[in-house]
C-alpha cells in the first residue's frame, strides 16, 4: 500500500476569486492574491490500495458519502490518469479550524490532497504542477500551494492557471485575526456560488477592473503600505459580496454581526488603529492588522456581540510533505 500524508494552510483572499470562464478546470474569471494562514492547518493521509472496495474519503473522523465522496473522488481520478494508476484510495484528512464556514478549508483541502495522493502514487510535481492540480479540486487550492504571499494567474487554459509566490511569510509582519460568527457549514457552498457569478450584472464590471486591484495590491504588498492595502481589500470585498447579493438567487452570507464588524473595523483605522476587513464566502470576518496591532484589535473584535471565537494567524508557508511509505 503506497501512502503519503501532507499538510497545508487555507488562504485569505485579498483579491477574490470568483466566477469561472470554465467550471470543469476551474479557470477563474480573474486572478487573485491570498496570503497563507499560518497554524491554521489540514493534514491529510492518502493511500491507495487494491484490497479497497472503492474510495473511502473520511473529514475530521466523519465518513464523505454522496455529492462530497463523489467530488473527491473525481479529483482523485485526475491524479490517478496522471499516474497511470487506477487503485481506489483510502483518504483520511484533518482540520484544525472550522470546516465550510468561509475560512478556505476547501482550499487547504485539495492543497493537501494534491500533494498526498500525487506522492502516494509515484509522481514528483513541481510546484506549478501542484497547484494546477490542486485548481481543478478547488481553485482557491492553487494558492495554498505556494509560500507566503500568493498571486494566482488567470491564465488562458489549463496550463497556463497557476498560483506563485510574490513575497515570502517573512516579508511583512502581518496577522490575520478571524472573528468566527459563524461556525456552521455555509448553506450554499462555494462551488456553487461561482457557478451564480455571472447571474450578477455587477460581474462583468468586477471582473474588468480586476488587473487594477490586483496591480494596487501587489504593489502594496512589495512595499508593506498597510492603507493602500486596506483600501483595496475592502473595497474588493466589498465588490464580490456585491455580485453575490445581487446573483440569482442572491447569496446573503452576512449575519448581523458580520455587518457589525466590518463597519467598525474602518472606524478603528479612521481612528488610528491600522487594520482592515475582508469576508471569503462566508459570514466570518478576516480582520489584517500589523501585529503591533494585534492584541488591540483582539481586545476590541472579543467585545462585540456575536464574536464566538477569534482565530489568529500569520503568513503561512507552502503545503508540505509529512510522511511518504510504500
Amino acid at each position: 500500500m503506497a501512502t503519503a500524508t501532507a499538510l497545508a494552510h487555507p488562504n485569505i483572499a485579498f483579491i477574490k476569486y470568483w466566477g469561472n470562464r470554465d467550471q470543469h478546470l476551474r479557470l477563474p474569471a480573474n486572478g487573485s492574491i491570498s496570503m497563507n494562514l499560518a497554524g491554521l492547518t489540514t493534514t491529510t493521509e492518502v493511500s491507495f490500495s487494491d484490497e479497497l472496495p472503492g474510495d473511502m474519503v473520511e473529514l475530521n473522523g466523519r465518513l464523505l458519502a454522496g455529492p462530497e465522496l463523489q467530488r473527491v473522488s473525481d479529483f482523485l481520478d485526475c491524479v490517478r490518469r496522471m499516474a497511470g494508476v487506477f487503485k481506489p484510495a483510502q483518504v483520511r484528512s484533518e482540520n484544525n479550524f472550522p470546516t465550510g464556514a468561509g475560512i478556505a478549508s476547501s482550499a487547504a483541502a485539495f492543497a493537501a490532497l494534491s500533494l498526498a495522493a500525487s506522492t502516494a502514487l509515484g509522481l514528483d510535481l513541481g510546484e506549478l504542477e501542484l497547484s494546477r492540480l490542486a485548481r481543478r479540486g478547488s481553485g482557491s487550492a492553487s494558492r495554498s500551494i505556494p509560500t507566503g504571499f500568493v498571486e494566482w494567474h488567470a491564465g488562458d487554459d489549463d496550463q497556463s492557471s497557476y498560483a506563485v509566490s510574490i513575497a515570502p511569510p517573512e516579508h511583512w509582519d502581518l496577522v490575520d485575526l478571524i472573528a468566527v460568527v459563524e461556525a456552521g457549514h455555509k448553506s450554499v457552498g462555494s462551488t456553487a456560488g461561482h457557478a451564480l457569478a455571472d447571474t450578477s450584472p455587477l460581474q462583468p464590471a468586477r471582473v474588468a477592473d480586476a488587473p487594477r486591484r490586483l496591480e494596487i495590491c501587489r504593489s502594496a504588498i512589495h512595499a508593506r503600505d498597510f492603507d493602500r492595502l486596506a483600501a483595496i481589500i475592502e473595497l474588493d470585498s466589498n465588490l464580490m459580496h456585491a455580485v453575490m447579493m445581487t446573483s440569482n438567487p442572491p447569496l446573503m452570507y452576512w449575519e448581523p454581526a458580520t455587518l457589525r464588524i466590518i463597519k467598525e473595523v474602518p472606524a478603528w483605522r479612521k481612528s488610528g488603529l491600522p487594520a482592515c476587513f475582508t469576508l471569503d464566502a462566508g459570514p466570518n470576518v478576516h480582520v489584517l492588522c500589523p501585529s503591533s496591532a494585534a492584541d488591540e484589535v483582539r481586545r476590541r473584535l472579543s467585545e462585540l456581540p456575536g464574536v464566538q471565537q477569534i482565530l489568529q494567524a500569520a503568513p503561512g508557508g507552502p503545503a508540505r510533505l509529512v510522511t511518504r511509505e510504500g
